[in-house]
């Protein structure tokens, strides 16, 4: 944890750490490991709702717990950005970790392989073998996709990759109000 900031440390160190050494293919200890990767998702995401830190929400969007898929968001210069997240669980999960999924970005940064999948083999993928299988989807959120975003959001913002959906909603409305015969 060498070079994080206090509140980075401080973060991780309230989520729990996992014992289940299991992958979607080990029936109960996979059900083990799920129950598990709940109690770190609502106690990362209680940790940001004290510390009004909010950005993101996520359910598995299937019974087996192996798709999974939400929203996160980022506020930048008062504007809050947001974008659907999805992943699915690898079945090598947990020595590898899962790849993050940001597909109406796809295409609009360097940082991004095909598919919308944000790129962390630099500085994430070592840190998640280091800790396997101790680190979970809420470290992979917290240390992996939350770096990312502030990253990346506020270039794609500055260079107008990216666009507020009130930005792109009022060029709509101004050509529909100026189609509209006058009464």
């Amino acid at each position: 944890m060498e070079g994080w900031d206090k509140g980075t440390k401080s973060t991780v160190g309230e989520i729990p750490l996992l014992a289940t050494r299991a992958g979607p293919r080990d029936g109960d200890a996979w059900r083990q490991r799920l129950k598990e990767e709940y109690r770190a998702l609502i106690a990362y995401t209680s940790v940001n709702k004290a510390k009004d830190n909010d950005w993101f929400r996520i359910a598995a969007a299937n019974p087996e717990g192996t798709r999974w898929e939400g929203t996160c968001w980022y506020v930048h210069n008062l504007r809050r950005y947001e974008f659907p997240l999805q992943f699915d669980i690898p079945v090598a999960y947990p020595q590898v970790a899962p790849e993050i999924e940001l597909p109406t970005l796809d295409g609009k940064t360097h940082k991004m392989y095909r598919g919308g999948k944000i790129c962390l083999t630099v500085h994430f993928k070592p840190l998640w073998a280091k800790n396997c299988p101790r680190f979970g989807i809420a470290h992979a959120l917290c240390l992996g996709l939350a770096p990312w975003l502030a990253a990346e959001v506020p270039i794609l913002v500055d260079s107008g990759m990216v666009k507020h959906k009130d930005d792109e909603a009022a060029p709509a409305e101004a050509s529909a109000s100026a189609a509209a015969p006058p009464s």
